[in-house]
């Protein structure tokens, strides 16, 4: 049976968790897990917790919800990735607790760098006062104090930093290494997603 586990990306707006989450994904697949999931920020607000706003205490609660499923699926074999900006430690701690295998990613990208991609352009917004409580402009961001892995989005590219976690999560015991199981790593159209 796959082993469970918990890939959290935390980090700030723009820094690339969404993209490593993507990337991982479709590396663990391609080297024969079955069961993967992704969770992300977006699209978890979209559903999941629609009802909540950005004020610490809605953002304690979307990440509260968001590790309850994280828990329940990694505890059933399920690898699974949560991308989320999560920026109070003590909600990651919660995460770390409760979830079976938990390795956290930091998403590191210096301020100057993110405002200068604003994919989004939530930082212009921000910026200008027309955003209130945007983290790491009006509401803080506290960074991992013992991470797994960090991850610098601003000097390394996506293959660079996804092939460093992949390294780990290999050292960890928690997906085969590149050589095995990917000859015959051919996931059914609908399986594990």
């Amino acid at each position: 049976m796959q082993e469970g586990f918990v890939i959290w990306f935390t980090g700030l707006s723009g820094s690339g968790k969404t993209t490593l989450a993507k990337e991982v994904e479709r590396l663990l697949r391609a080297r024969g897990l079955r069961y993967v999931q992704r969770l992300d920020g977006d699209v978890v607000r979209q559903d999941l917790t629609r009802d909540l706003g950005f004020s610490k205490e809605d953002r304690d609660e979307n990440i509260h919800r968001v590790t309850f499923v994280a828990e329940l699926l990694s505890k059933n074999g399920v690898a699974t990735t949560c991308a989320f900006i999560s920026p109070y430690r003590a909600a990651r701690q919660t995460a770390r607790r409760r979830c079976h295998n938990f390795v956290e990613v930091y998403v590191q990208c210096p301020l100057d760098v993110l405002i200068q991609r604003d994919p989004k352009g939530l930082y212009k917004k921000a910026l200008a006062g027309e955003i209130k409580g945007f983290t790491g402009i009006d509401d803080p961001y506290e960074t991992p104090e013992h991470p797994e892995i960090v991850v610098h989005t601003d000097r390394e590219t996506v293959e660079e930093s996804t092939l460093r976690l992949l390294a780990l999560l290999e050292e960890k015991g928690l997906i085969p290494t590149a050589n095995e199981n990917t000859a015959s790593a051919q996931v059914p159209a609908g399986e594990g997603r």
